[in-house]
């Protein structure tokens, strides 16, 4: 069974992967990364065919350029920078950069090896590559867009009707059910409801002219584990530091669990307060981390209701609307929401991640606020950096 291609466009991405990119473009262009793939669903099985259409896809991704049209796109965000998109003219992916193989009992394994502002692009769009391939060649892929239609019918009428009252953006690229999927769920949600405030997806808020949202992920952070002379507890500020270097308190939304939302505060000092637009959750109890970001910001005397809580960590509707009920009054509150959004569906989604875990040869990980999320292939490195920041974290009481 072979498919038609399944990445068409390179903007065809989240928007925070130009967003970190252009950092690194700009400020470390001498790291190397090694990501690497884990399917966190038990008894998933890959099968050969499977593997080979995957290898397929990716072979396809590696032809693509970025069109004008598209470059003038990325142009025309205020934050892409004139020489980064003249950067991205030249670039491509590049098939020797990715290595792909299954096990015997159908694990599969993909990495993705060499520099860092070209390494980094691959995620997202071998996530694509691996939901769709996996979700056509294993199900009958009418009755699962049967099945997904109705569910987004009945989101659509419940948002319209007043059953729920927030606003959000749809985060749904990385494990969307399909392309063409993807692309009915952002322009329904955008046409017939008033409630979508943009999508991740660049390709489609350039398609739809919708605002494109993002901003940096947890592998930002942890890129700077990678570098000889920064302190592993104090990541956050230097990677705070570069990204307002870069775009000067605009594109201002920080991500708090790379290494804990406690060690994370420790940096968000005044001035990072007031150069912030806001703070993302991903991990960890919501509502506790509301409430400590809200007394965080109350201690340097800034008005949480002019800052944003944004979270996006595994939601649906009912969950986003009870976390609005809770916090709308006291600060602006909006949800990234993925998975619902684009592969909600009769089966079970996939919970696939491609993670970044070596720096310049150097282990990296990322501990969050839930410790079931740290992933590391190092166990070594991975206590030493618990104890980095837990010690860190005792001199500062």
């Amino acid at each position: 069974m072979k498919l038609e291609p399944i990445v068409v466009s390179l903007l065809d991405t989240d928007l925070y992967k130009f967003n970190m990119d252009q950092v690194i473009f700009h400020k470390h262009t001498d790291l190397c990364g090694q990501y690497f793939f884990k399917c966190r669903n038990k008894d998933v099985v890959f099968t050969e065919e499977m593997a080979e259409e995957i290898s397929a896809q990716v072979d396809h991704l590696c032809t693509l350029k970025f069109t004008n049209e598209e470059l003038d796109y990325l142009r025309s965000i205020r934050f892409i920078k004139n020489d980064y998109v003249e950067f991205l003219r030249l670039w491509h992916p590049i098939r020797d950069y990715v290595t792909i193989s299954r096990s015997d009992d159908g694990e599969l394994s993909i990495e993705v090896s060499g520099p860092l502002f070209s390494a980094m692009q691959f995620e997202i769009y071998l996530l694509e590559i691996v939901n769709e391939v996996y979700f056509r060649m294993k199900y009958d892929y009418d009755r699962l867009l049967a099945s997904a239609e109705e569910r987004l019918d009945a989101k659509i009428k419940a948002l319209c009707d007043g059953t729920y009252t927030f606003r959000f953006a749809e985060f749904g690229c990385r494990r969307r059910l399909s392309r063409e999927w993807e692309d009915t769920v952002v322009r329904r949600l955008a046409q017939e409801t008033d409630k979508c405030v943009g999508t991740s997806n660049v390709y489609l808020a350039m398609k739809y002219d919708l605002t494109p949202i993002g901003t940096y992920a947890h592998e930002y952070v942890q890129m700077y584990q990678g570098i000889d002379e920064i302190p592993l507890a104090f990541t956050n500020h230097y990677a705070m530091r570069d990204w307002y270097d870069e775009y000067q308190g605009d594109n201002g939304t920080a991500l708090t669990d790379t290494v804990t939302t406690d060690l994370f505060l420790l940096d968000f000092n005044r001035s990072m307060v007031n150069n912030y637009n806001g703070v993302r959750h991903d991990s960890g109890n919501p509502y506790e981390w509301g409430e400590k970001i809200i007394r965080h910001y109350e201690s340097y005397g800034a008005d949480p209701k002019t800052k944003l809580l944004l979270f996006s960590d595994s939601l649906d509707f009912d969950r986003a609307q009870a976390l609005y009920d809770h916090f709308k009054d006291r600060t602006k509150v909006s949800f990234g929401i993925g998975t619902f959004c684009s592969n909600d569906t009769e089966e079970e989604a996939l919970n696939i991640v491609i993670k970044l875990q070596y720096v310049n040869g150097r282990p990296v990980a990322k501990l969050s606020d839930t410790p079931g999320k740290a992933m590391c292939r190092d166990e070594g490195y991975l206590e030493y950096l618990r104890r980095s920041v837990e010690f860190r974290l005792s001199r500062a009481k």
